[in-house]
């Protein structure tokens, strides 16, 4: 069974255990809740527009976050004019759980929802570090060592600078030498 739902001015199609990412909504992660702007459920019976008006779409909550970094540039040539700006858009991503159509059929999800709440990742990241820091851990040490090898290992890796310039400044000069020579020669 699927589902055509309407959230944030778009539209998605999705079935039980999707997850789907919409403009950002004000809940929780972690939340459940139902969605019931449903525009049709497809399966065994179809039920399209006013047909699927009792219909529902239960959704829980998966994590709240923002897209990647977008850059917007605008140029008009010839004018000076230059603007650049970034964008970063705000989503939730949402777990379908269940669609239960208009006659009462359910479709549920086999799998749980894995919500991501990023004050609590946080807090177990902080918490691991003061505990390493704490123990005195070789594990630390060891991180710091391995970083610091792998940005000498970077430096020496990197190709020297030509020097090409030189070169052709030599050559340029020696063309206008022979031919100043090949005029004198030819006056005589």
């Amino acid at each position: 069974m699927f589902a055509i739902i309407r959230t944030g001015g778009k539209q998605y199609r999705v079935q039980a255990g999707d997850v789907v990412r919409v403009q950002k909504l004000e809940k929780n992660p972690g939340e459940t809740f139902d969605l019931t702007d449903v525009l049709m459920v497809g399966g065994d019976k179809s039920f399209i527009g006013s047909a699927a008006k009792n219909a529902k779409v239960t959704v829980t909550v998966v994590r709240q976050d923002r897209e990647a970094k977008i850059t917007v540039f605008k140029k008009k040539r010839r004018q000076g004019y230059r603007r650049t700006h970034g964008h970063r858009q705000d989503f939730t991503e949402l777990f379908v759980a269940a669609i239960t159509s208009p006659d009462g059929q359910t479709a549920k999800a086999d799998a749980k929802p894995q919500v991501v709440d990023p004050a609590k990742k946080e807090a177990r990241e902080k918490a691991y570090t003061e505990s390493l820091k704490a123990s005195g851990s070789k594990a630390v040490v060891a991180a710091k060592k391995k970083k610091a090898a792998v940005k000498s290992a970077k430096k020496k890796t990197a190709a020297p600078k030509k020097k090409v310039a030189k070169k052709v400044k030599a050559k340029a000069g020696a063309k206008k030498a022979t031919k100043k020579t090949a005029k004198k020669t030819s006056k005589k």
